[in-house]
């Protein structure tokens, strides 16, 4: 039965597949991230992030065991070193992030992220960046204003956290895009554990404590979401190009909202949902315009990109 699912859903055009593959990703991230808000409420953020490395890499070690070491061959070493990085500091500040504020508040913060990585491709890799993403990328910034209003409300540390997140996140999903187009998913979701793990445990070390059965129930679950949720979204950017699948991430705002509501009874304010339609839509629009670009040949007359066949499962 589930063969025929996943040969059914194989024969599905690339477009379709990939927009399914992100909105599942989607609602696995909003599932996970009320999990990390329940489980800091037992334990340091640092725990909270070592544990989710720790128990989705052994989600993976079927997989792992099955190929055997040849399915992790890659000359990319470098990259995973500095993406494992740069993803556990975004991680970390997250997670934090998400023990002080709404979740739904947090998740259109998060949403920030394409803008962060439109603006580092124009400031420090010289990519031209017209006009109308200048402007989209100024609007959505002003979204995220709306959503903190300084001067009006307090700003909290964790808002820096989720911009710092978000601006990290953006060089994620970068990398990870370069990777897909060389090594097998399977091997970068492993590799990211990998090297997670170690620069996870040191930070964990100093606020350790035992967690209770509930708290490691809870971390067996978020680990199967967060396996979920990577598979998918990575699936999804070898099927289709970022720029095509990335808007059905947005997604995860109304589903974080709902289950955010109907856990922790969050009811997110109006400034938060005015805030976030405006940097979704700005989002939209730069994804939008950079799919334009893609089929046009891109700004610079550069060809577009060959895409490499779906490396095999």
């Amino acid at each position: 039965m589930f063969e025929a699912m996943r040969d059914r859903f194989r024969g599905m055009p690339r477009p379709i597949q990939g927009a399914v593959l992100m909105t599942v990703a989607a609602g696995a991230f909003a599932a996970m991230n009320v999990l990390i808000r329940a489980l800091t409420f037992e334990l340091h953020p640092f725990q909270v992030s070592f544990f989710r490395i720790l128990i989705g890499l052994s989600f993976m070690m079927p997989w792992l065991l099955r190929v055997g070491l040849g399915g992790l061959a890659t000359a990319s070493h470098k990259l995973y070193w500095s993406r494992s990085l740069v993803g556990y500091v975004s991680m970390l500040c997250w997670f934090t992030s998400l023990a002080y504020l709404q979740i739904a508040e947090a998740t259109a913060l998060s949403f920030t992220s394409p803008l962060f990585a439109t603006a580092a491709a124009a400031l420090l890799l010289g990519e031209i960046v017209r006009a109308r993403r200048w402007t989209a990328t100024i609007v959505g910034m002003i979204g995220a204003m709306i959503v903190i209003r300084p001067g009006f409300a307090e700003i909290q540390f964790a808002h820096v956290l989720v911009l710092v997140s978000a601006a990290l996140g953006g060089w994620n999903a970068i990398t990870v895009k370069q990777l897909t187009r060389t090594d097998n998913p399977n091997a970068i979701i492993v590799y990211m554990s990998l090297y997670m793990v170690p620069l996870a445990a040191v930070p964990a070390l100093f606020v350790w404590q035992w967690p209770s059965l509930h708290a490691l129930a809870l971390f067996l679950v978020l680990g199967c979401f967060a396996t979920i949720g990577h598979q998918c979204w990575t699936r999804a950017l070898v099927i289709c190009e970022a720029s095509y699948v990335l808007p059905f991430e947005f997604a995860r705002l109304p589903m974080s909202a709902l289950i955010a509501f109907l856990v922790f009874t969050e009811v997110p304010d109006g400034w938060t949902l005015m805030g976030g339609a405006i940097i979704v839509g700005a989002t939209f629009y730069i994804a939008r315009r950079e799919a334009q670009l893609v089929r046009l040949g891109g700004e610079t007359g550069r060809p577009p990109p060959v895409r490499k066949p779906e490396p095999p499962t």
